[in-house]
């Protein structure tokens, strides 16, 4: 059987607890983390694949609904809500299930089995969309310029412009960060910081807030470091 990742957004304390509680009672679930609000879920989901996501609607900040409207990728959404009327508006997002709380185990399950049988095709088809080409043209002044991506060190945002750093040599391209990320594997590039994109397989060290690639020091944002190293040492690059 597939295991889903998933995380829980909620805002009460006690409706995490409660979520986390159910979430071990099932064998398919693999819970990644618990957030606070969508803005904690959101930074999540920049550097960890997620199936599902447990969301609360009414949160500070950014309402489940709201933060759906933000992103165009977000994983499989089950909701979890005391609130019945955002129902209709709720199910326009394609979510798998709408639990009211408080939310009983056996309602829990119902939704979470719904989830298994409907995530894996849309896995299948996402996996496909994001087979990772082994190179990308970017745009410089005069030309299109062809990058192996096994080359990329680290991608640096400079004003206007971004720089591609390899091994051997530096790659200047009109192109905005966020399109270039778009266009990378989640699996071996991560965003460190708003200015900078890595490799992992290329990170040597991680001193404080900085990481080491290729004896070059770059800085880790402060609010995204938690997530950097996580998403580094959960995976084979480095271990504790």
């Amino acid at each position: 059987m597939n295991t889903l990742k998933c995380i829980i957004v909620d805002d009460e304390p006690l409706a995490r607890q409660g979520l986390e509680k159910y979430i071990e009672q099932i064998d398919f679930l693999e819970l990644k983390a618990t957030c606070k609000n969508a803005m904690q879920a959101n930074a999540i989901l920049k550097n960890q694949a997620i199936d599902l996501l447990f969301l609360d609607i009414e949160m500070p900040l950014l309402s489940g609904i709201e933060f759906l409207k933000t992103r165009t990728d977000a994983p499989a959404v089950i909701f979890t809500t005391a609130y019945p009327k955002y129902a209709l508006e709720g199910y326009q997002f394609d979510v798998i299930d709408y639990l009211l709380k408080p939310i009983s185990f056996e309602r829990f399950l119902q939704a979470c089995n719904k989830a298994i049988r409907l995530i894996p095709s849309k896995k299948q088809v996402n996996q496909k969309e994001e087979e990772q080409a082994p190179f990308i043209f970017v745009k410089t002044d005069k030309q299109l310029v062809k990058l192996n991506i096994k080359d990329i060190l680290y991608i640096e945002a400079m004003q206007n412009y971004i720089l591609f750093h390899t091994e051997t040599a530096q790659v200047m391209a009109l192109v905005p960060m966020k399109n270039i990320f778009e266009l990378l594997s989640k699996k071996d590039f991560l965003q460190i910081h708003k200015s900078y994109i890595v490799a992992k397989n290329k990170v040597t060290a991680i001193s404080g807030n900085q990481l080491i690639v290729n004896q070059k020091q770059l800085p880790i944002s402060t609010r995204m470091r938690k997530e950097v190293v996580a998403a580094l040492t959960h995976s084979r690059l480095l271990k504790k």
